[in-house]
């Protein structure tokens, strides 16, 4: 019979951000006090799970949202960089509608094509460092639960990949909420399901935080 493992890719929790930066992959950003609650609720919310092993990309506020699940199956944290934001080219900037930044002639070369996209990390790139994460965790968690923290971006685009669909999408439109849980099930090395959810849903205030 085949084993039944769950690799659960959880997006950290909001961080203090006022100014609305695409904080990408620079240090100092952490988990608010909301971000914080966050990654306490979603502890709380796996706690009956049967989780033997806790990741995480090595960004701050990854590692902030991965601390009270840790805890709570008194785990240590096991840092991945493949669990990395994605490169952006446009992170240090503010890119909300109205501030004017993507509408600067210096940065039109950076927008020539969406599909790869050309300005950051290719998707296929994203694609094949968090599969090869995801099968890492899914054989050291073999019949048991693996929860990897990661960001928006990533945990899309293997959703995306995992369920065949196109790479190419509209940010506005994924579904990878803060604190948001997407899990992958396996029946042995066949992947069977992806679920979506939301423990923490509630504490959202703002959607599509920058950074993510």
């Amino acid at each position: 019979m085949s084993e039944t493992t769950v690799v659960h890719l959880l997006r950290h929790g909001e961080v203090e951000n006022p100014k609305g930066i695409l904080y990408g992959r620079l240090p100092g950003y952490h988990l608010s006090e909301t971000g914080r609650r966050m990654a306490e609720t979603v502890a709380k919310a796996v706690a009956d799970r049967d989780v033997v092993a806790v990741l995480s990309s090595p960004m701050e506020r990854a590692r902030e949202t991965a601390e009270p699940v840790a805890q709570t199956f008194g785990l240590d944290i096991q840092v991945d960089e493949r669990l990395n934001e994605a490169d952006n080219i446009f992170q240090g900037l503010t890119v909300g509608s109205g501030d004017g930044t993507l509408r600067r002639p210096k940065h039109w070369r950076y927008l020539w094509n969406p599909f790869r996209p050309s300005w950051g990390e290719r998707y296929i790139d994203v694609v094949a460092r968090m599969s090869a994460a995801i099968k890492d965790a899914r054989t050291a968690a073999r019949g048991h639960e693996a929860v990897l923290v990661s960001h928006q971006l990533p945990i899309w685009i293997i959703r995306l990949a995992a369920e065949r669909r196109a790479l190419w999408h509209d940010p506005r439109r994924r579904q990878c909420g803060l604190a948001s849980l997407t899990s992958f099930s396996f029946e042995g090395d066949r992947l069977v399901s992806v679920g979506y959810s939301e423990p923490a849903g509630h504490l959202a205030r703002r959607p599509g935080v920058p950074g993510a």
